[in-house]
């Protein structure tokens, strides 16, 4: 009588089956961002049913035994609080919008306890900031979402905070805001006790690419306007670059190898503005950044942004926004 052959099992990727557990807290804080929390968990999710177990166990960690609400309404009810005791391999504070700047003493003293026992420590989007307070990135690089880079440079000057994606510094992990966590949490799984082949299937599976560290996050016009044409994408970095001392065009244009009047025609075509006009934006956005975000007097966001005169500013502002200074900074705090 014939035997018919066994089927032979489904190859699981090389070496997956040998992967050790990682445990890993996401610790969620009022406002906490849900894109990064949904970019850091899900990478990890889909590892777990590639390798067939939950070799990446999460946790999601809260303040108090309720629900967190996130910035966009979205409630999530935690598995554990920060009171309830618990070993980790890593911890990941999942940033706020906007930051809080008071009691967060616990959660601060929560931090310090797991850095004493040796676990990693990562920020999502603003997530560092609460790493810095707590004193846990002194002598590390790292990063943060750029409209609270001022923030964090403005009260921690001695940090290293680059404008790159993300950021891993021996056991401190952090990244920018968005879906850049996605970006950190791949990288992640690519290091020991994961593989690279394990990260790549991460990524077919979310029909996702990664990006390099080495990427700088894109900001002001550049965002939405500049990567079409790479002259206009560097001119614009060169603007943003030199916010508070403002260069003439020509000097811009002289920067790029150009004449002033072929500079004009690129903007005009692509942006529809004039340079000086896309200039003016620029200061101007990073005017409110730096009201919205910091407590800046006013004179010092007039000086930081390129305006001598307070006037002037207070004028162009107000063309572009609509509204005063004072009371745009004052109706963005009362939304809160």
């Amino acid at each position: 009588m014939a035997t018919t052959a066994a089927k032979p099992e489904e190859p699981t990727p090389n070496g997956l089956h040998d992967l050790s557990v990682k445990k890993y807290a996401f610790l969620l804080l009022d406002n906490f961002s849900l894109i990064a929390l949904g970019a850091a968990v899900d990478p990890l999710r889909i590892a777990n049913m590639i390798v067939g177990r939950r070799v990446y166990d999460y946790q999601l960690i809260g303040t108090a035994r309720e629900y967190a609400q996130s910035s966009d309404g979205i409630k999530v009810l935690p598995d554990a609080t920060i009171a309830d005791p618990g070993s980790f391999d890593a911890v990941f504070v999942v940033g706020p919008n906007p930051i809080p700047r008071k009691g967060i003493g616990a959660v601060l003293d929560w931090l310090r306890l797991h850095a004493r026992s040796g676990t990693a420590l990562g920020g999502l989007d603003t997530g560092s900031y609460f790493l810095a307070r707590a004193g846990l990135l002194n002598g590390y690089r790292c990063t943060i979402h750029w409209e609270d880079q001022d923030v964090m440079l403005g009260q921690f000057p001695k940090l290293i905070v680059s404008n790159r994606l993300y950021e891993v510094d021996r056991d401190r992990y952090t990244c920018s805001g968005g879906v850049a966590p996605l970006d950190l949490m791949v990288h992640l799984l690519a290091m020991p006790p994961g593989s690279r082949s394990l990260a790549a299937r991460v990524l077919e599976l979310l029909v996702a690419e990664q990006r390099s560290h080495e990427q700088r996050q894109r900001t002001s016009l550049r965002q939405y306007i500049g990567a079409e044409h790479m002259k206009l994408d560097e001119a614009l970095q060169i603007m943003e670059s030199n916010v508070e001392e403002p260069l003439s065009v020509a000097e811009v244009a002289a920067f790029l190898g150009v004449s002033q009047r072929q500079l004009e025609r690129w903007f005009n075509e692509r942006l529809g503005k004039t340079p000086a006009q896309a200039y003016l934006e620029i200061r101007l956005l990073r005017a409110r950044q730096l009201l919205y975000r910091t407590g800046k007097p006013l004179e010092e966001v007039c000086s930081r942004t390129g305006f001598t005169s307070m006037t002037h500013f207070a004028t162009r502002y107000k063309a572009q926004f609509q509204i005063s200074p004072m009371a745009d900074r004052r109706r963005y705090q009362n939304a809160l």
